[in-house]
């Protein structure tokens, strides 16, 4: 008997007492008090149990907390309260309100705490999105909150943005401290994690002459501001070369089949914008098509969509090769006006076919968001795709120029049509091809832009300049040429454009090709026969 009572003692030491249910008669007493002298006090109370309130607890607060701020809660003359719907307050259990109940009228400010209170509960709710607007409530509005209760919240988050949100409310609140100590600890957290937004935070209480005369506080601003604003920079610097490679890889995508068909047969191909237009839409009849007939596989739709594009592509462009180029290469303007003219004949095509409305692409979900870095750098799944698929498209275009027959005949041609023609290579045959190629190429930068750019008729045109500068500056037919002016030419339009515009950004690119070309005609990497 002595042994089960120690075990019993011992485990109620090492449990601990039962937690105390809220005082509900008390909270509905001050609640319902004439002139409102108590509902103050009441709501603090409210608060102050919230975090380690039962789940009993928790559904009374829910129910009796909106029935008060609805002037819906009706309090007799003996003090009892009744919710609306024929209930007791204090029990949930039926009961019926006397004639003379009245409701009490909460004022203007305690509206504000029950808005709190409201917002309090929500942080410890099912529902991540409710907890989430819970925590965007309590940044504007959480003077009555104690940290305990946002502790506890934090410590039970399982979702990332509304834990940051967290955090950040406890590291706002910890820089306002009154305790010298606490806002040190607060300003160490802040710069432990800079970006820009703490920068301008810390920047702002360092200029508070009153808040840095506290002991310590200064020291702490100062050095933790010189370490969070040269993170930052470091992050924005990697930004802009993320941003750079980014572009830069659509861009070679644009201009690897142009280098290739202006390379080998001399064809200045206007309508190279329009396929990169064609492989925009061919993506978007690939998602519609997965959408109505496989929904299982619509989130792969851009993996699917690569062969389908690139054969789409491929074939247009030799149809018009076999069709209209092909009697022309005798006469490099006459391809010049035949380009340009079929290229306005497929955008007004795709006007008829699908309107001139901009399409909308589905992000997959594996190319959404992204995860930060150092700073404000973040790197975005969809950007990230893009350079990944014009490293995969530069290798397989490589590995097919080196190590396969057609390969090989290309690389013939481009060099000496006329030899490459007298030892039996059908050129005609090779153009055809090569003129598929290009056209395929251009075909996947659409589909490659798909997630980033806008699908509309006109959406090629805008990168036949830049196509052309690549090819001139990178060497013409020369494909490792062209993957290097690629990532230049987006280097200085990233570069500049913050600070002077677009425009002067395409002038200071252009400016630079051109004394480029003056000293090296023949461009960055020259194919052999061209030199």
């Amino acid at each position: 008997m002595a042994a089960a009572l120690a075990l019993v003692a011992w485990i109620t030491v090492a449990v601990g007492p039962a937690q105390a249910a809220y005082d509900r008669a008390g909270i509905l007493a001050k609640l319902c008090a004439v002139g409102g002298a108590g509902v103050s006090s009441a709501i603090g109370a409210m608060l102050s149990g919230l975090a380690a309130a039962s789940p009993d607890d928790r559904a009374w607060l829910a129910r009796v907390v909106p029935a008060f701020a609805g002037k819906k809660l009706l309090c007799s003359a003996d003090g009892r309260a009744y919710l609306p719907n024929g209930a007791d307050a204090v029990t949930l259990a039926a009961a019926t309100a006397p004639n003379d109940a009245r409701s009490p009228l909460p004022s203007l400010r305690v509206r504000g705490l029950l808005e709190q209170v409201t917002a309090a509960q929500a942080l410890f709710g099912p529902e991540p999105a409710a907890r989430l607007a819970a925590v965007r409530t309590l940044e504007n509005r959480s003077e009555a909150i104690s940290d305990d209760l946002l502790n506890a919240a934090l410590n039970q988050e399982s979702a990332p943005p509304t834990r940051s949100l967290l955090a950040a409310l406890l590291q706002t609140r910890g820089l306002r401290s009154p305790d010298p100590r606490r806002r040190v600890a607060a300003i160490h957290a802040l710069a432990a994690d800079p970006t820009s937004r703490a920068v301008t935070q810390l920047a702002g209480l360092a200029a508070d002459k009153s808040y840095v005369a506290a002991p310590g506080v200064r020291a702490a601003l100062d050095v933790a501001l010189s370490s969070a604003r040269r993170t930052v920079w470091i992050g924005d610097a990697l930004s802009l070369a993320y941003n750079a490679v980014s572009a830069g890889s659509v861009l070679f995508l644009a201009s690897a089949g142009l280098a290739i068909i202006f390379g080998l047969m001399g064809v200045i191909n206007l309508a190279q914008g329009e396929f990169i237009m064609l492989g925009g839409y061919t993506t978007f009849c690939v998602q519609e098509a997965l959408r109505l007939y496989a929904p299982a596989l619509f989130d792969f739709y851009p993996l699917i969509a690569i062969p389908v594009v690139f054969s789409v592509a491929g074939a247009v462009g030799m149809a018009i090769e076999a069709l209209a180029i092909r009697r022309l290469y005798s006469r490099p303007l006459m391809t010049l006006l035949a380009s340009w003219a079929i290229g306005l004949l497929l955008i007004n095509l795709v006007r008829v076919a699908f309107g001139t409305q901009n399409l909308k692409i589905v992000t997959p979900s594996f190319l959404s968001g992204g995860f930060r870095v150092i700073g404000d750098f973040i790197v975005t799944w969809n950007h990230l795709d893009a350079i990944a698929f014009a490293l995969v498209a530069y290798a397989g275009t490589q590995a097919l120029l080196r190590f396969t027959d057609l390969g090989l005949f290309i690389r013939a041609v481009t060099q000496n049509r006329a030899m490459a023609g007298c030892v039996g290579i059908s050129t005609r045959r090779v153009d055809q091809l090569a003129f598929g190629l290009g056209s395929g190429l251009a075909g996947l930068a659409g589909l490659a832009l798909s997630p980033i750019y806008n699908i509309n008729p006109t959406m090629g045109t805008g990168f036949i300049i830049d196509s052309f500068m690549v090819v001139v500056l990178g060497g013409v037919g020369s494909l490792l040429g062209t993957a290097i002016a690629s990532l230049g030419i987006a280097l200085v339009n990233v570069g500049i454009e913050p600070f002077y515009g677009a425009v002067a950004a395409k002038v200071i690119a252009l400016l630079t090709i051109i004394v480029f070309i003056q000293g090296r005609p023949e461009g960055l990497i020259a194919p052999r026969g061209r030199r």
